[in-house]
């Protein structure tokens, strides 16, 4: 086979790719197609089959894939700076997507948007990232903000920041989420901490935190598991003592 029926064979088979992707969407697809097809973005004339399952298989799933910065994604042969800046900006796109259909929607109504937004804005990332989620006092979604990134605890992320942020943006209440880049959902003694710091001063500003949420490898949520009842417990004794000490 020359080269001139190599490249329509190749163009044939991403044309049935596309094909399939108009008339049934991502049914039935597997992770190396979708891949193969965002690659090809890039560079539309090269076989990209090959460098889609080697990134795969490289880097283990097309999660971590798409959160790949463009230099390791271009230690897989094949994938150039074109189709390395394809995926991310596709990444990007999705993420500007899911965060924006949240705003002006009740958290209560769209809280499966909310997690679909988080999991796929913070999993998979190699290094912690600290979201915050504000809403109105009918629970609407005004906004979302990272607010900052590295080891999240009370020690390195100030609650007060944290509390004069949600005054700028007239919030009532708000979500924290953050990931576990290791995957784990089980909540450390700091986020709890964290967690407990944020609902007191919350509450002397009628600020209500109504969730914390981990992402790992799903998701964890501190309301669904009984913590943010009891934390919220602990802050009305401690703002109750506050009351009858002054």
């Amino acid at each position: 086979m020359d080269k001139k029926e190599w490249q329509e064979k190749g163009a044939g088979h991403r044309q049935r790719l596309r094909d399939r992707f108009l008339e049934r969407g991502l049914a039935g697809f597997s992770d190396s197609e979708i891949l193969e097809l965002l690659l090809s973005f890039g560079t539309p004339r090269a076989d990209c089959k090959g460098p889609a399952r080697e990134a795969l298989k490289h880097f283990g799933s097309l999660a971590a894939v798409l959160e790949e910065p463009v230099p390791g994604l271009q230690k897989i042969k094949g994938i150039g700076p074109k189709n390395g800046f394809a995926i991310h900006f596709i990444q990007a796109v999705a993420r500007r997507y899911l965060k924006d259909r949240l705003q002006g929607k009740r958290y209560l109504h769209s809280s499966t948007e909310v997690r679909d937004y988080l999991l796929h804005a913070l999993r998979g990332l190699k290094k912690e990232v600290l979201t915050i989620i504000y809403l109105d006092s009918s629970h609407a979604i005004i906004d979302t903000e990272t607010v900052a990134e590295g080891t999240i605890n009370v020690n390195t992320v100030y609650p007060r920041e944290l509390i004069k942020k949600a005054l700028q943006h007239n919030a009532a209440a708000m979500i924290i989420a953050h990931n576990h880049p290791s995957g784990s959902l089980s909540p450390s003694s700091q986020d709890i901490q964290l967690t407990r710091t944020l609902s007191l001063l919350g509450s002397m500003m009628q600020i209500q935190l109504l969730d914390h949420i981990i992402i790992g490898d799903g998701s964890f949520s501190f309301a669904d598991n009984g913590l943010m009842t009891e934390i919220s417990a602990q802050c009305r004794e401690t703002m109750e003592a506050l009351h009858r000490n002054t």
